[in-house]
């Protein structure tokens, strides 16, 4: 028997929204405080993914830096569509706007400026009756629903509340679907930590009545030791086969208790059924299922090394609030990726980071980088109050860690000017040895960040700090986001040759 293993979308892909075209699925995921916004994903048997850009992706579409959007603000839960021949994503940015409607012709862009919709709330969904009326749901707190004028971006009826779940708390994400003879109204409720559920409703029509479905929530992991945790915010499609599958977000906490996850919240799929009286019955999610019939449509994998070599930065690479178009630059030096500090940020003034999302529990990410007159290295972060970073500058190497208000110097190392090549590695605590003074402890994080000068299979690599990885993660941190890896500048120009990231087993 075929299967596939979850996550589909590994790391910080939180809120995923689905639809088909044909043979082609197409996903977007949240992005919150970074740019460019909203990725976008395309697969031909909705396990395979790849990215084939951001739906936002130049500073005309949003205010960039965007306006108060500090950590785990900006761009929340996306919904994607196909119709009338166009693509269609609604998307709330919470920092400044509010909820607008972006639209193209082909999935990978360009995508439209944004039509702003007089609606309040957060998580907007789209939904077309045959007769081509229009029908947002959002989340005020409480379902609402409208209808609107998706070109215009005009309120024509409502708003006014509908269903809102079963009496959990935090009631959100709906999507609206006409399937068959009934509306059904599918909805997140019980917060998106641990007791996180998928529970729905439906109608003959959407001014309704809306009657919940009596096995609700009809998916939930709260309470159980499944290694998935924080199953919701949910959305369905059907395949050319006829079954019926569903995204939806979930975490992998791993470490002592209460278990820590620090990738974020990342994309899940599992198959969903109809039973007698109409209801869907969704599968529990597991680390491995039946995959869905058809084609195999398996991608290579990509690359480990970006050379810098191509005219634009691939569309994985993500900034906090805005990439100034003087912060970076793949030309002046060209085979080289040339920050320059131009900030500030919440943290650290001048502050240019470029970065891309940790996607495996355990992994390694190197750079060769020449700091110049400059200072710039590598940093793995969650947030801006929260990140280790490995920095080279003024002749030395040094590690630091930031953990809420306190920020230190671990580690120090004189080093000779020109290149060097920086690695950080992640492994899961029960990979790594403890520390002598450490041995029969418990290993309380989820796993060790360890720092290093040079290539750590080389002979002549320094090993300069072991940090425990549970301060970066979001039982510590809070909020909606997951790590990212990357490389800065915080003073001055820094060049980087080459930047590397691969799983390890």
């Amino acid at each position: 028997m075929r299967t596939y293993d979850n996550p589909v979308i590994s790391g910080f892909h939180p809120d995923p929204s689905v639809c088909r075209v044909g043979d082609d699925y197409y996903l977007v995921c949240s992005s919150f405080e970074y740019f460019p916004g909203l990725p976008i994903f395309h697969s031909r048997d909705l396990v395979h993914w790849q990215q084939i850009g951001n739906v936002l992706d130049r500073p005309g579409q949003l205010p960039l830096p965007l306006p108060g959007s500090a950590a785990s603000r900006g761009l929340y839960a996306p919904t994607i569509r196909h119709h009338d021949g166009r693509f269609w994503v609604i998307n709330t940015n919470v920092s400044d706007g509010g909820n607008f409607i972006v639209t193209a012709e082909r999935p990978e862009g360009p995508w439209s400026d944004p039509v702003w919709i007089d609606l309040p709330g957060i998580d907007p969904d789209l939904a077309w009756e045959e007769d081509g009326t229009c029908w947002c749901a959002f989340t005020v707190p409480g379902i609402h629903l409208a209808r609107i004028d998706p070109v215009k971006g005009e309120v024509l009826e409502g708003p006014f509340p509908v269903w809102s779940g079963t009496g959990l708390t935090w009631p959100e994400a709906p999507h609206l679907y006409r399937i068959g003879d009934w509306w059904y109204l599918l909805i997140a409720e019980g917060g998106t930590e641990r007791g996180h559920a998928v529970s729905v409703a439906r109608a003959r029509s959407p001014r309704g009545p809306w009657e919940g479905a009596p096995a609700n929530p009809v998916l939930s992991h709260s309470g159980t030791d499944r290694p998935i945790q924080s199953t919701g915010h949910g959305d369905l499609v059907a395949a050319p086969d006829g079954n019926w599958w569903m995204v939806l977000l979930g975490t992998r906490p791993r470490g002592f208790s209460p278990n820590f996850h620090v990738l974020g919240r990342e994309t899940f799929l599992t198959p969903v059924e109809w039973d007698g009286d109409g209801w869907p019955v969704v599968a529990p999610v597991a680390e491995r299922h039946p995959a869905p019939g058809g084609a195999w449509h398996p991608l290579p994998e990509p690359p480990a090394r970006d050379d810098f070599d191509a005219p634009a930065l691939a569309p994985h690479w993500i900034s906090p609030y805005a990439r100034p178009d003087n912060s970076w630059s793949l030309t002046e030096r060209p085979g080289r990726l040339a920050l320059t500090a131009t900030g500030p940020t919440l943290d650290r003034p001048g502050h240019t980071f470029v970065g891309r999302r940790q996607q495996h529990l355990d992994c390694r990410a190197a750079a060769l980088l020449d700091p110049g007159t400059g200072r710039g290295g590598l940093s793995i972060r969650l947030d801006e109050a929260h990140h280790y970073d490995l920095e080279v500058g003024v002749g030395e190497v040094r590690v630091v860690a930031r953990i809420g208000p306190l920020r230190q110097t671990l580690a120090r190392r004189p080093v000779p000017p020109g290149p060097l090549t920086l690695t950080l590695t992640v492994r899961t605590t029960d990979l790594v040895p403890p520390s002598p003074e450490l041995a029969g402890a418990e290993p309380f994080g989820p796993d060790t960040i360890t720092c290093w000068l040079g290539d750590p299979d080389a002979p002549d690599a320094h090993l300069l700090a072991e940090l425990d990885g549970r301060y970066l993660s979001t039982e510590v941190a809070t909020g909606f986001t997951g790590r990212v890896i990357g490389m800065y500048a915080t003073e001055g120009t820094v060049t980087f040759d080459w930047f590397d990231y691969s799983p390890t087993p």
